[in-house]
């Protein structure tokens, strides 16, 4: 091998290393894009699905108390949906974490 061809091929292996480098930190930056979206979206979904659980409960209660005259039935009317709605908003409240990604160095 003469002085060009060894020249050539440290300038290949340089190109690839720099390929591989930018592939690599392009992952992590698209990786931490979606964890930040997830984290964004998350508790605007959860307030969606509070306000949806929370308009059928209403819709459902109204029928039923305005149109029964079962005790039995008013009870389950009024108990049953306020315990979804406890997990639901228990849900949409609690905090959700995102695991930090691990550094070189242990830190």
């Amino acid at each position: 091998m003469n002085g060009a061809e060894l020249f050539l091929g440290g300038m290949a292996a340089l190109a690839i290393t720099t390929v591989v480098v930018k592939a690599k930190a392009g992952v992590r930056r698209a990786q931490a894009a979606a964890d930040i979206a997830r984290a964004g979206t998350s508790p605007v979904s959860l307030v969606g699905r509070v306000l949806v659980t929370a308009l059928v409960i209403v819709a459902v209660q109204w029928l039923v108390l305005t149109h029964s005259e079962n005790v039995t039935l008013r009870w389950v009317v009024l108990g049953f949906p306020a315990l979804v709605t406890a997990y639901t908003l228990t849900k949409a409240l609690t905090v959700v974490e995102i695991n930090p990604t691990h550094r070189r160095g242990g830190r």
